[in-house]
């Protein structure tokens, strides 16, 4: 029973902090798929954003504590947004984990793949996957409030 249901049901309050996750993702389904895979958790606040050229400026406006960007998008890439992302004083604190068709899960296993100090994960994403990586990721990098 997801954490919520549980406080629910005991009558007991629900305090805990839900981490704010952006999804910058080009396929609107698939961003809806990852948004209520992390949501059905009840750990995290997920926000979508379908256009590669409003991803700095959706990430300003919610501030997350991390961001989970497509690497293959029209207009701006991936690689393009990580660097206007670590060009910003406040965003460039914000951990991101790359997700990648360009990647096979064979290659991948069952874990993110970490090439040039950046965490890949295969497309389509398998929910254990990240869900462990993504809470790694925020026990190891607790985001600053900002």
């Amino acid at each position: 029973m997801p954490r919520m249901a549980r406080a629910l049901s005991t009558g007991q309050i629900d305090t805990m902090h839900k981490h704010k996750i952006l999804i910058v993702d080009d396929d609107p389904k698939l961003s809806r798929l990852v948004k209520a895979i992390l949501e059905k958790t009840d750990l995290y606040e997920v926000q979508e954003e379908n256009r590669s050229s409003a991803a700095v400026l959706a990430a300003r406006a919610f501030m997350p504590e991390l961001i989970l960007l497509d690497v293959d998008m029209p207009g701006k890439d991936g690689g393009d947004i990580a660097r206007d992302l670590q060009a910003d004083p406040v965003l460039r604190r914000i951990p991101v984990v790359f997700l990648t068709s360009l990647m096979s899960h064979g290659e991948a296993g069952r874990r993110a793949v970490e090439r040039g100090g950046m965490l890949f994960l295969a497309k389509p994403v398998e929910p254990p996957v990240l869900i462990e990586t993504i809470g790694r990721i925020l026990k190891e990098e607790p985001a600053t409030a900002m």
